[in-house]
């Protein structure tokens, strides 16, 4: 099903003619209306009148985090408070949470992307569609909720944390598509298995994001619950799910360039590549009023393929990200930094620079275990003192990253010491391949 075959299905001449309209109308925006871009482009010597199409996109500044973070939390807005009707932020645990604001246009083009990702689910008016993202700051829950409502399907506002009611509801109310991570879907997908009740759910879709999933964790969802499942890309600084998702033939997640023009960059020379090429994922607001954010550096790996898809899409598709340009893990939703880790040791008696975070996905949840190296001095065979020692790493690291972590104490030069770049991660879950 597509759900606006005008915008979705349109020639690549007429897009890239609408994409160049709204590039030239938003850099005239931000340069008069954001501080931080109007000195950007200044600094490299431009001017609105510089830009006159997408042949000039490369001319521009990229956006980062550390301009988010530099002026957080309403310095990118583009309009005076008075014109935002809506907050989110990420979940993110490293310095400022990334913001996003809306307009009232704003939630209203977003609820239209997200509808388009829910039609690729074939969801329609007749659908009744759990919402089980969190609900509040993260985008998720309201992202998702608004589209399904735009669609027309009745929706019913779960949200996390009480599976057993979820299930209930399912059934109860004939469910039949559920929007959360792919993880949680499994783990509704155990409890339905272990109370008999797979057999009583009218689950037909499954719209999973906010982590990565693998290929095999789609196959697990849609044999044990008998139901097709279904990729949603997004990001908060962006507008939240709904920039890109995937459709029944699983090639690549289809971006809605109409209001987010994508790009892939060399992370290291920020060198523009060509179609086809593996490399960053940029991304330019087209549409939104409240917080545009030009060339924004999302730092997933991936390459963009530009053919038309069979399901008669015509833009373009996000293929498997490969990983990320930085060191970010997402563990359970979170952003983790090994050098939020590293912080958070260092403040703690006792142990060693010397550390290593073993990530690894057991029964369908993150699982984090850090190894930590401890000092010789206070090293010793006394139970209760690597008892307490233990405790002291756990509690600390808990406050520095929001998550519970195993904690395993290595005795001194018991992990490797590199000469080079410190290696800190093992990632064994295998997301990327």
């Amino acid at each position: 099903m597509i759900w606006n075959e005008a915008k979705e299905c349109m020639s690549r001449d007429e897009l890239e003619t609408l994409q160049s309209a709204r590039l030239v109308k938003m850099v005239n925006r931000v340069y008069h209306n954001v501080e931080p871009y109007r000195k950007k482009m200044q600094a490299l010597g431009l001017e609105p009148g510089d830009i006159r199409g997408l042949e000039d996109l490369y001319k521009l500044p990229f956006t980062t985090y550390e301009d988010l973070n530099a002026n957080y939390p309403f310095g990118m807005a583009a309009v005076p408070p008075s014109e935002l009707v809506r907050v989110h932020a990420s979940s993110g645990t490293t310095g400022k949470p990334k913001i996003g604001v809306y307009t009232r246009h704003d939630i209203d083009i977003w609820a239209e992307c997200v509808a388009r990702c829910l039609s690729t689910a074939h969801i329609t008016r007749d659908d009744v569609i759990q919402i089980g993202y969190g609900y509040g700051l993260f985008t998720g829950g309201l992202g998702a909720h608004y589209g399904a409502e735009y669609l027309g399907a009745m929706v019913i506002p779960m949200s996390t944390g009480n599976t057993k009611k979820l299930i209930d509801m399912m059934i109860d109310c004939g469910v039949t598509s559920i929007a959360c991570t792919p993880s949680y879907l499994l783990h509704v997908a155990e409890d339905l298995e272990k109370l008999g009740l797979v057999d009583k759910i009218k689950l037909k879709s499954a719209i999973c994001g906010a982590e990565p999933w693998t290929n095999e964790m789609r196959d697990q969802m849609e044999q044990r619950l008998h139901i097709k499942a279904y990729d949603i890309y997004g990001l908060t600084e962006i507008c939240g799910p709904g920039v890109a998702c995937d459709c029944d033939f699983h090639k690549g997640l289809h971006i809605w360039e109409d209001h987010f023009l994508p790009e892939v960059i060399n992370p290291v020379t920020l060198e523009h590549l060509p179609a086809g090429s593996e490399g960053e994922l940029v991304i330019t607001n087209l549409t939104k009023e409240g917080m545009p954010l030009i060339r924004y550096r999302t730092k997933d790996l991936t390459h963009l393929e530009y053919g038309k898809c069979e399901c008669g899409r015509t833009m373009a598709r996000i293929q498997r990200f490969k990983g990320r340009s930085d060191d970010m893990l997402i563990i359970r939703g979170v952003n983790v930094f090994p050098s939020q880790v590293e912080a958070a040791l260092l403040t703690v008696e006792g142990t060693t620079p010397h550390y290593m975070m073993v990530v690894d996905r057991i029964d369908n949840n993150d699982t984090l275990e850090v190894q930590v190296e401890v000092a010789e001095n206070v090293f010793t065979d006394e139970i209760k003192s690597l008892e307490a020692l233990s405790k002291a790493v756990h509690d600390r690291l808990k406050a520095a990253i929001g998550l519970n972590a195993k904690v395993k104490l290595v005795e001194p030069n018991g992990l490797e010491h590199f000469d080079g770049k410190s290696k800190h991660v093992i990632d064994k879950r295998k997301l990327y391949e």
